[in-house]
């Protein structure tokens, strides 16, 4: 776990804990009747949401972990329903399915050091997301009386727990770079990286995620909101791009696709844009070598593609991140009918 998140975490426990408690205190205070739980306070709401997604990881632009390329934001969408349970809290559950995408051609600054190694890997995935999650919401602002008298603007935070589906695919090139550029018969379709396991790894497709994030709710009319959040998925492994650990030998791999879609850096095109590639930028040292798994000779550039020292594929020392922005409308479900007050 980072420090940034530790802190973050611990944050929202500890507001979430003594609101809580206060909540609890003023209960007791007012008594049954006061109460801000009574169940007429209590309301239900159906939605729907427009999503944006980033990813962060070993394609991102920098070696950092607030580094992505906006330009390949993708969308997605969802529904949810929430639980009103007081004047702060509401429960959350959430389906959402959204594409991420990452590219070392798109991405790579090869003027910069460590931007010049991306570029040559030439790596590239997309991976389609099918998230299910359940999140506490805790508003800034606390409305102790029913949904009519909600407050206009509201900022919140949330914070839960989600487990997702991803699959990550990688465009097959036209030609076979390790294998006399043979034609791929099925070049320019998108291929599962897990099964071939281009790393020597072996992944689960269901995985853990700790949802956190900020927003703000809008009410619009006396049964309709609108929210606009942020939300930062943690994650707990670092396949989301099918890249974490090193290269291995090219004759440990299953056949020549997966071979061709685990070192990538002697292509010449780009092969989702079609552009060339720098050649300046590509390094022309090559080395052969023959592999004790199969017997045959793969001649790579130095540094790429073969099971060697300091010969880096990605970096497992930090899990893959995503990001999800949120633009939500809701609907207030409630049965409860409101009495006019009695005058005397």
């Amino acid at each position: 776990m980072r420090v940034p998140f530790a802190v973050f975490f611990l944050l929202l426990t500890f507001i979430f804990s003594q609101s809580l408690t206060a909540q609890r205190s003023r209960a007791k205070s007012k008594g049954p009747r006061g109460s801000v739980y009574s169940i007429n306070k209590k309301y239900s709401t159906l939605g729907v949401n427009l999503n944006a997604l980033n990813y962060f990881g070993d394609l991102a632009p920098l070696d950092n972990i607030a580094s992505t390329n906006l330009s390949l934001t993708r969308p997605g969408f969802g529904l949810f329903a929430t639980r009103r349970l007081g004047p702060r809290f509401t429960a959350r559950a959430s389906f959402n399915w959204g594409r991420l995408k990452g590219d070392d051609f798109e991405s790579a600054d090869p003027s910069d050091e460590s931007g010049r190694f991306r570029y040559v890997r030439n790596l590239q995935f997309r991976n389609d997301i099918k998230e299910l999650s359940v999140v506490g919401v805790f508003d800034f602002t606390e409305n102790i009386s029913t949904y009519r008298s909600r407050k206009q603007v509201v900022p919140y935070l949330f914070l839960g727990v989600a487990v997702f589906h991803h699959n990550p695919k990688a465009l097959v090139p036209e030609t076979d770079v390790n294998n006399g550029n043979t034609p791929f018969p099925n070049a320019g379709e998108w291929v599962d990286l897990a099964p071939m396991r281009t790393e020597g790894v072996s992944y689960k497709k269901i995985q853990l995620a700790i949802p956190i994030g900020l927003g703000l709710r809008f009410k619009l009319q006396e049964r309709w909101d609108f929210s606009f959040e942020v939300g930062y998925r943690h994650l707990f492994f670092d396949h989301l791009d099918d890249v974490s650990t090193d290269y291995v030998d090219l004759g440990s791999l299953s056949d020549n696709l997966a071979r061709a879609l685990a070192d990538r850096s002697r292509e010449e095109i780009a092969v989702e844009s079609g552009s060339t590639r720098q050649t300046g930028v590509i390094p022309n040292e090559l080395e052969s070598y023959t592999s004790p798994f199969d017997g045959n000779t793969y001649t790579t550039i130095a540094g790429y593609g073969r099971d060697a020292r300091d010969n880096n594929r990605g970096d497992s020392s930090k899990n893959d991140v995503y990001i999800m922005t949120s633009f939500q409308l809701s609907y207030i479900i409630n049965n409860q009918r409101f009495k006019r007050a009695k005058f005397r």
